[in-house]
């Protein structure tokens, strides 16, 4: 059987990587010459730590699982440190390591001396820090073309860059040259694209456009060991709600304006990718706001107690959001299509088992792996509200 993969992002790539597991011959569509969406322009976090009890942390831990069975792609397993400055953060993090699943998430408290023993670069001024062992990083700019370069291997995976899908039909899809590919099984994952065709195909879709900010810095002249988060990132994610939550202060008015959380990365060229906001309502900027680089900045600088490196770029990004109580929105819109998208800023995180869970359903699995989540039908899941990549 042959199958066409329609997106060169990670839920595409993933999409196909499954499907050349399986045994199928995979044709692989991309509009741009290389993916340029936000599956390139975010922290390459595989985030485990804050997801929503049920679906949403089921397929969050099976995916990084899997992330660790990807060859040729550098998965490092370094764990996160959501630091706290202030008691009533600290208080949070105990919270959260006291849920029945905390061992499961990897969560533990630190003091600050202990949060230092872990990432010594954070030298600034903290109470402690929530450890979640089971975070772990990938490059974003590099593992699309890396996992391409393994399905490659097999003899049964094929990339065409710079073709956009201008119609599908059961059983083939035409591309803007012209040309015909046949496919047994068509998976769209076509990410922040919700028009054109998309459109004509289904016009009901629950899902909304997200933008985010991001900068990166030049080299630092230190050793991150740990991925970052600040005490505002507990406001974004599912699994910090609780009574400690709700006696946090309320955030800083450019952090409140621009809903904000500090994630941070050290890539492996040294530089430190920083973010995020993000905004809701359409029509977007064309352009980038300063302020909120001004305080991320300013909060950077507060937890590792030194002034940043310069920034060497700024950019901004769009991804697709579920607004309905699932996890990613799959909907068969002709026989033998399937669109998958909207699954927010869990795309880098869940992809492989979103993947994953697709072609189990359409193959009929009655009985899914050992540590795999159900099938497609039971994938609904509060959708936890932010930001790209994780």
């Amino acid at each position: 059987m042959r199958v066409v993969v329609v997106g060169g992002g990670v839920l595409g790539t993933f999409h196909a990587w499954q499907a050349v597991r399986r045994g199928y011959e995979v044709l692989h569509l991309e509009r741009e010459l290389e993916a340029r969406g936000a599956s390139v322009r975010n922290f390459g976090l595989v985030w485990v730590s804050g997801r929503a009890d049920g679906a949403e942390v089921e397929l969050a831990q099976r995916a990084r699982d899997l992330w660790a069975e990807v060859p040729g792609i550098g998965v490092r397993t370094a764990g996160s440190l959501t630091v706290c400055r202030s008691e009533a953060e600290l208080a949070v993090a105990k919270e959260a390591a006291a849920r029945p699943d905390a061992a499961a998430r990897g969560f533990q408290v630190l003091d600050a001396e202990q949060t230092r023993e872990r990432n010594p670069a954070l030298k600034g001024d903290l109470h402690g820090a929530l450890w979640c062992a089971r975070d772990a990083i990938v490059e974003p700019r590099e593992v699309l073309p890396a996992l391409r370069a393994e399905l490659e291997k097999s003899g049964r995976y094929r990339f065409l860059g710079g073709r956009e899908v201008r119609n599908v039909r059961t059983g083939e899809v035409v591309d803007d040259h012209g040309d015909v590919h046949a496919g047994d099984l068509v998976f769209l994952c076509t990410g922040a694209w919700h028009s054109g065709l998309i459109r004509e195909l289904t016009d009901d879709l629950p899902v909304r456009r997200v933008r985010l900010q991001m900068m990166q810095t030049a080299p630092l002249d230190d050793t991150l060991t740990t991925a970052v988060a600040d005490g505002d990132s507990f406001r974004y994610y599912p699994a910090f709600a609780g009574p400690a939550l709700g006696e946090l202060p309320p955030q800083a008015k450019v952090a409140d304006e621009h809903k904000m959380q500090l994630l941070m990365v050290q890539r492996t060229h040294g530089g430190l990718t920083i973010g995020d906001t993000h905004e809701y309502d359409e029509p977007f900027g064309f352009d980038v706001q300063t302020d909120p680089y001004d305080y991320l900045r300013g909060v950077v600088e507060s937890i590792l107690g030194r002034e940043l490196p310069v920034i060497t770029q700024r950019w901004a990004g769009v991804y697709s959001q579920a607004t309905s109580n699932e996890v990613v929105v799959r909907r068969e819109v002709a026989s033998g299509v399937y669109l998958v998208t909207g699954p927010g800023g869990r795309g880098m995180t869940m992809a492989p088992a979103i993947a994953e869970a697709s072609f189990e359903a359409i193959e009929g699995a009655r009985s899914p792996r050992p540590g795999s989540p159900a099938g497609v039908d039971d994938l609904a899941g509060r959708a936890s509200d932010e930001g790209a990549g994780r």
